[in-house]
């Protein structure tokens, strides 16, 4: 069974993360998930949910400066991360190669083992150094997905929006999510 990492961060789009982890549910993968302080206090502005309501969606969860935790280590073998949604400051720690956090720590150890890592950055509008950090973390490896959702499917709600863009994060590390909504022309 495949194992990834989720981090979910304190940007606004916790409902993309919540969505990213009812597909997985449905895929044989196993979810290790860590969230950051402000991770946690934008679920619950957002969705008024306690990180502990998401443990039927995952393997298992860690405290953020849980630095001996597996995901810290290149040899546990994960086949890839996504951090939904990404906050600036953990795009420029990953862009500047920082661990000051397991978020930041796993996100490193996927870059130097070359495993898919999806940034689905969330922020607007974009400064020069957000745009340079995305740069830089596009040439260590990363794959920038700016929470970015399309309506071309017209979705009905909110949910039906966040559930499009979750897939296309699941499908960029490998995942094929059968009822994505496609471009039809």
């Amino acid at each position: 069974m495949k194992k990834i990492i989720l981090g979910i961060t304190g940007a606004s789009g916790s409902l993309y993360a919540l969505e990213f982890l009812r597909i997985m549910s449905r895929q044989e993968v196993e979810v290790h998930l860590v969230i950051s302080t402000a991770g946690e206090q934008v679920l619950k502005l957002e969705l008024g949910m306690a990180r502990e309501e998401l443990a039927t969606l995952v393997a298992c969860q860690y405290q953020i400066n849980d630095f001996a935790a597996p995901i810290s280590s290149g040899s546990a073998l994960f086949a890839g991360m996504a951090i939904l949604p990404c906050s600036m400051g953990t795009l420029a720690a990953v862009a500047g190669g920082l661990s000051g956090n397991l978020i930041q720590r796993a996100a490193d150890v996927t870059l130097k083992e070359r495993r898919p890592l999806v940034l689905a950055v969330r922020e607007t509008p974009l400064n020069r150094t957000h745009l340079t950090n995305m740069l830089r973390a596009h040439e260590a490896g990363a794959t920038i997905c700016p929470a970015m959702p399309g309506f071309y499917h017209r979705p009905a709600d909110l949910g039906e929006l966040a559930r499009a863009f979750a897939g296309r994060v699941a499908e960029q590390l490998g995942f094929t999510v059968p009822d994505l909504p496609r471009w039809q022309g």
